[in-house]
């Protein structure tokens, strides 16, 4: 009788721990990831394979990040072939059961080009891919992500829905404030290095006068630089951002010629904890304050 009650406990224990078994989810991103936490709550452990310091669009594939996906339940993926290198991930984890989301569904979509050839450098057919950096498109990305998780656990569909709730608020909430911060800086018109900030820029009302790239994945010669100091005293740009993978040569060059300032700022959040993602966007302010 002992050993049945015994039996019958342990199988008890062992069917609870199934039942809240966290969702394991990861993420091409930080910035994913971060959303994913807080929409999921405790209900999931998030990670992701891009650090914020690694330009997204060539991460290496190593085979310690096929082992963590082969856990995983759901994988996000940016799209706009931002992320392609996660394919090979995904398909070297062997994880038959995991569900992919595209996380850009639903995004009104930037910078989509007509005819795609090889002068226009690394650009992407589907359109500018750095949608997350407008809090709002990421209101867009939680309700995939939660949409998501319930699909992959329906008994937490009541949780998602309510972080997903908070979220938006908290969201609505910020984007009063951070509207407010982005018109008090005298000078909205700024250079950057890479096509990283269109997003952003619509958000807050910044104008984008030039990119230090003539085309995406091509350094500027002496030529080009010549044409973008012009751009930047006719413009009055008083500011560059540069993400910390780029080289600083060129920008620093800019600086030299027209006093112009230069802000090395990554477009992705710190980690995958759930307040990461909004967080980042007041660090940008932080620093653009400084214009």
């Amino acid at each position: 009788m002992k050993k049945f009650l015994w039996l019958l406990a342990s199988l008890l224990f062992l069917a609870s721990s199934a039942a809240y078994a966290k969702l394991i989810v990861a993420a091409s991103l930080p910035d994913l990831a971060s959303i994913a936490a807080y929409v999921g709550g405790d209900r999931v452990s998030a990670f992701s394979i891009a650090r914020p310091t690694v330009d997204p669009h060539s991460v290496e594939v190593l085979p310690s990040y096929m082992v963590r996906v082969s856990r995983a339940d759901v994988y996000l993926k940016v799209g706009m072939s931002l992320d392609q290198w996660a394919d090979q991930i995904i398909d070297g984890s062997r994880n038959a059961r995991i569900k992919i989301v595209d996380c850009s569904n639903g995004i009104a979509v930037l910078e989509r080009p007509g005819k795609v050839d090889a002068s226009l450098g690394d650009v992407h057919p589907e359109g500018n891919p750095h949608c997350w950096l407008d809090p709002e498109n990421g209101v867009l990305v939680a309700q995939t992500i939660a949409d998501a998780l319930t699909s992959a656990d329906p008994s937490g569909a009541a949780a998602y829905g309510a972080n997903l709730d908070h979220f938006k608020a908290e969201v609505a909430q910020k984007m009063a404030v951070w509207r407010v911060t982005a018109a008090a800086i005298p000078n909205r018109t700024i250079l950057t290095y890479h096509s990283s900030w269109p997003y952003f820029a619509q958000a807050f009302g910044f104008t984008i006068a030039a990119h230090i790239e003539p085309v995406p994945g091509i350094p500027p010669n002496a030529s080009y630089l010549a044409q973008l100091v012009k751009v930047i005293k006719e413009q009055n740009v008083t500011a560059v951002i540069s993400e910390p993978y780029y080289s600083d040569e060129a920008a620093n060059f800019l600086a030299r010629e027209t006093g112009v300032k230069l802000f090395k700022i990554t477009p992705s959040c710190a980690d995958a904890s759930p307040n990461s993602y909004l967080d980042h966007f007041q660090q940008i302010f932080d620093v653009l304050k400084g214009t």
